[in-house]
């Protein structure tokens, strides 16, 4: 069992690096580091986070990131957020971007690729005969590297495609493992582009965004972490660019001035930079 400083040195460690909040979890933190403990050799939590706080290499870092961060999705998530995608947010681009063919989506929690290949489906079928003419790749990101081999693998069971449309599942999947799993299609893959990225690392992007779907992912933020990485959000969208966030999720718009189109689908005014 970790002791109270252990559990504080972790807390304190992840919130300063990652800005999630986990000083409710100290049973999680517990449950999830104790095998990895055993099975590592490490005789107790203080030795493992001294070896953390020496290791140049970082695999102890991403470790513990991946011990510590939830990751769950599945195809077809909140699916009335790529609805409004299909009706709302493409016919906009499609006439604002007429002349580039550039679209920028960026998914920041990316997970194990459900939701940007997701995104993906949606635009390849939107876009038809025309799809060869634009430029759609999609940013993916997540903290984990754990869940980001597994996106970039992109093989799935029967029972998580389950929910997805007969036609999907014919055109962007191929059968592996004897038809007990499934591939993403090499052209789909092609059209995502996974990365690890931490959100509270300055943002890298050399172009603002079209839309962005940060979904589930600041429910670990406490508010003072979610008004900063919304701020550089907001500063990373382009005019009339749309945010995606969790249905159960809250935003401060005080803070951002970011226009509520419906619960969870939020929009920078155009002619705003």
């Amino acid at each position: 069992m970790i002791t109270d400083e252990e559990f504080q040195r972790i807390s304190v460690y992840m919130k300063a690096n990652y800005g999630i909040d986990l000083s409710q979890k100290k049973v999680i933190i517990n449950g999830r580091l104790e095998n990895y403990l055993r099975k590592g050799g490490y005789g107790s939590c203080t030795e493992y986070l001294n070896a953390l706080g020496t290791d140049k290499t970082g695999t102890l870092e991403k470790m513990l990131v991946n011990l510590l961060t939830t990751n769950h999705t599945y195809f077809m998530r909140e699916f009335e957020h790529f609805e409004y995608f299909r009706k709302e947010v493409l016919p906009w681009l499609k006439k604002k971007q007429e002349r580039q063919k550039d679209l920028r989506i960026w998914c920041g929690a990316a997970s194990t690729g459900e939701e940007p290949y997701m995104i993906a489906m949606v635009l390849d079928d939107y876009f038809g005969l025309e799809r060869e003419q634009w430029d759609k790749r999609i940013l993916a990101t997540d903290i984990s590297t754990k869940v980001l081999q597994q996106a970039v693998a992109g093989v799935y069971s029967a029972e998580q495609l389950k929910n997805l449309p007969e036609k999907w599942k014919r055109h962007f999947f191929k059968p592996v493992a004897g038809g007990s799993q499934y591939m993403i299609t090499d052209d789909l893959k092609s059209q995502v582009l996974f990365r690890q990225f931490n959100l509270m690392d300055p943002f890298p992007f050399k172009r603002k965004m079209h839309t962005i779907f940060l979904r589930n992912v600041m429910i670990y933020f406490d508010e003072k972490t979610k008004r900063d990485l919304l701020q550089k959000v907001y500063n990373y969208m382009e005019p009339g660019g749309y945010l995606f966030i969790g249905t159960t999720e809250t935003l401060d718009r005080s803070s951002v001035p970011l226009e509520i189109i419906k619960p969870s689908i939020f929009r920078k005014k155009e002619g705003k930079n």
